[in-house]
């Protein structure tokens, strides 16, 4: 009897956990789904903005921008502790600690068509990549 309560206990556990995992990977704005992607460019007085979120690592982890125009990177923050909160982007020479809560701003000069610009936390361990055609 002992034996059937532990292994009944086993795959429940099993079980909480695989479900756990598979709905927060089918998340697109998850920053631990590697695919995730999000509607998250917009153009005002002609310089593009991007938002991502940092928080536990960042979202959306690919973005697709516009080529060419000043762009403008808004990172927001909320309740962000973890090494995401310290932002780098090496090919603008950008090196940051973000606030726990609220928005920071980044400016990038207009990129080429086909560069690829990448953020990561201080750690290495999350990762952003805007992608310019």
């Amino acid at each position: 009897m002992k034996s059937f309560v532990i292994i009944v206990i086993s795959i429940c556990v099993v079980l909480g956990i695989a479900f756990m995992v598979g709905t927060r990977l089918g998340d697109s704005n998850n920053p631990d789904n590697p695919t995730s992607t999000g509607n998250n460019v917009s153009i005002v007085d002609g310089k593009q903005i991007i938002e991502i979120s940092a928080k536990g690592g960042y979202a959306p982890r690919n973005t697709a921008a516009k080529a060419g125009i000043p762009t403008i990177i808004k990172v927001k923050t909320r309740g962000t502790f973890d090494c995401s909160s310290a932002l780098v982007i090496p090919s603008i020479g950008y090196r940051g600690n973000l606030p726990p809560s609220g928005e920071t701003i980044i400016d990038v000069p207009p990129q080429k068509a086909g560069s690829v610009l990448r953020g990561l936390c201080a750690m290495g361990m999350y990762n952003f990549s805007v992608e310019f055609n």
